[in-house]
């Protein structure tokens, strides 16, 4: 009784794990991901501020709550980022592509 330790070699199950993880990859280090939560989080912080912001910086905006807008207009910018990268997930170069990097 043989007992053989290895794995079989499909070429059809190796390309295709070879695909999943070139398509995670993308997806991982997509430049949209990191601008749409870094625009989020500071969007939240400054809205925040904004929300509390005190009578003698009001009157240097002239009465305009300008930290709660831009935080505002931070957040709805990341979330947009966000709601692309979503819809229009990057895709893995081809084989072709990647020979000729």
């Amino acid at each position: 009784m043989e007992h053989h330790s290895e794995r079989a070699h499909d070429p059809l199950v190796e390309e295709t794990e070879r695909e999943r993880r070139a398509s995670a990859a993308a997806r991982l280090f997509d430049i949209r991901r990191v601008i749409g939560g870094l625009f989020v989080v500071y969007g939240v912080i400054v809205g925040l501020v904004g929300l509390f912001d005190s009578a003698a910086d009001l009157e240097k905006a002239q009465g305009v709550r300008i930290n709660l807008w831009a935080g505002l207009g931070m957040f709805a910018f990341g979330l947009l980022m966000l709601a692309w990268q979503w819809i229009r997930p990057a895709e893995p170069p081809t084989e072709e592509e990647a020979r000729k990097a």
